[in-house]
């Protein structure tokens, strides 16, 4: 196709987000372009002193049904799709009057920040479904050899420049531009209410079409290695405590891997009520305490492992006061991020010292709204969905299968070691003991591989400390191995064919073992 730059004669103005709307209309008129709009765009207008041609002159019909009908005409569509090359179309435009319209500029009705009000209604999420304005955008967007579409106020500057250096006129490059960005845009909106009625009415999790969206809010230097492209998106209606909500006080901007990192410590740390901290290194925990005293947390967090806490992301569940700031950079030299639901302004000062340390505030207040909370990943040739698992355990349905009970200190271990775990690569094992951990075996391809890792790294603190395992123990190697280390209570999944063999293990050594009989693979 030719490429070929084209004259605004005359614009179609409605929008609902008013942002930049007077600098648009008012470069517009600069280059004599005449403008139409509908009630609230027309009323803001006037206000600032500009008289467009109200759309009821165009159509000859006025604005019904509580404005649901005004620009569903077609003297309005025929003047957006007829293509300015087709004598044939040219002629039908003649002969009916209808004056053709170069550029639209809408933006639709905020059906997503509606619904984000927990007390939003089912009839006021209706009314908030906009008819005629993705209408309206696909139209000028399927014609956008012949017209210009704008569908967000970020592009407003840019449509003035390129007229004002090109004497009035917009290229082809531009106009695609500009039209990718609608058809995206009216996709997002789709997807939104979709997934809000999906999830009123169907409530199917897992729908034929699966719809997602996201905005982009940041645009990164680079993915996971210095070669790979990458961007960071927000779900639109999603309101569960996360990093897109964050408030970063200090520090460079996140990488991809900072993020993801910094979401494994948020999920982790979310596990807890009481006072709790951990550290993260490439998305396992390094450490994770919890103590009535989040300073106590805090030191025994790190000295879990305190070699590769170094460059580590902290997680606190906690304010976060003057002495804990001015205690974690006694004890860590270098770290890369810090986050918390809130900090002591004397603590902002303190972190302040180290410029490059990146300081988040993630609000603990936001409670997510969908139905479902959605993990993804990607496959060549398509994706997998699954829901969280963030599922609700009762604790009266874990099964004590051994003669040995444990004691009531040495379950509250296991709880807490179980928390924990669900939230290491598998297979995934953790030595805990009085509210902290002593020892971590990450994604091994055996699990006993991954426990003598774990003793290892505890080495004499390994003695007295409760075992956690992901999922079920397949042998009874794991049992031997605890019993001569001095691990003194083992909780796992249980569901083995060798279950029987692995439970008399555990009599043998006098260990009590729990069954949850629920399985946390993190792959």
């Amino acid at each position: 196709m030719e490429s070929k730059n084209i004259r605004i004669k005359r614009a179609l103005l409605s929008v609902s987000d008013k942002t930049g709307l007077i600098e648009l209309a008012k470069g517009l008129i600069r280059w004599n372009v005449e403008l139409i709009s509908t009630g609230g765009t027309e009323q803001h207008l006037v206000q600032a002193g500009i008289k467009p041609r109200n759309i009821s002159e165009v159509t000859d019909f006025p604005e019904i049904l509580d404005g649901r009908v005004k620009t569903l005409h077609p003297m309005i569509h025929g003047g957006i799709l007829a293509i300015r090359d087709s004598n044939k179309h040219m002629e039908t435009i003649q002969k009916e009057g209808i004056p053709l319209i170069d550029l639209v500029c809408i933006n639709l009705y905020p059906f997503g920040d509606i619904i984000q009000n927990p007390q939003c209604s089912l009839n006021e999420a209706i009314e908030n479904i906009d008819i005629g304005g993705p209408s309206l955008l696909r139209s000028a967007s399927k014609n956008f050899r012949d017209v210009v579409v704008l569908s967000s106020p970020q592009d407003y500057a840019a449509l003035l420049k390129e007229m004002d250096e090109n004497q009035g006129a917009v290229s082809l490059s531009l106009r695609e531009k500009f039209a990718v960005k609608s058809f995206s845009y009216t996709a997002q909106y789709d997807s939104t209410i979709f997934n809000f009625f999906n999830q009123k009415f169907q409530n199917e999790i897992t729908p034929t079409y699966f719809v997602f969206s996201g905005k982009k809010i940041q645009e990164m230097r680079y993915g996971e290695n210095p070669h790979q492209k990458a961007a960071f998106y927000a779900e639109p209606a999603s309101q569960e405590p996360s990093l897109t909500h964050m408030i970063q006080h200090q520090g460079k901007e996140l990488s991809y891997n900072n993020i993801v990192d910094s979401d494994s410590a948020l999920n982790l740390i979310s596990e807890f009520t009481s006072p709790a901290l951990c550290i993260v290194k490439h998305t396992n925990p390094c450490g994770v305490a919890i103590d009535a005293n989040i300073h106590d947390a805090f030191l025994k967090a790190w000295s879990t492992d305190p070699i590769s806490a170094f460059g580590g992301i902290i997680a606190v569940n906690q304010l976060v006061s003057a002495n804990l700031a001015e205690l974690i950079l006694e004890k860590l030299k270098f770290f890369e991020i810090i986050l918390a639901p809130a900090y002591e302004k004397e603590a902002l000062i303190f972190f302040s010292k180290r410029p490059q340390l990146r300081v988040l505030e993630i609000p603990s207040s936001k409670q997510s709204i969908n139905g479902f909370v959605y993990d993804f990943k990607k496959v060549n040739g398509g994706f997998l969905v699954q829901t969280k698992d963030s599922l609700n355990e009762s604790i009266e349905s874990y099964q004590v299968v051994t003669k040995t009970v444990p004691t009531k200190i040495i379950f509250e271990q296991m709880i807490f070691g179980w928390k924990v775990v669900k939230h290491i690569k598998s297979n995934g094992i953790i030595l805990v003991k009085d509210g902290k951990s002593v020892g971590i075996g990450v994604g091994q391809t055996s699990r006993v591989g991954s426990l003598e890792i774990a003793i290892r790294q505890a080495e004499m603190r390994a003695n007295e400390s409760v075992m956690a395992s992901d999922a079920l123990l397949p042998f009874s190697d794991s049992v031997e191995l605890c019993k001569k280390h001095g691990i003194c209570g083992i909780i796992q999944t249980g569901g083995s064919v060798r279950d029987k063999e692995v439970i008399e293990s555990a009599d043998e050594a006098g260990i009590p073992m729990v069954f949850t009989g629920i399985r946390h693979f993190k792959h």
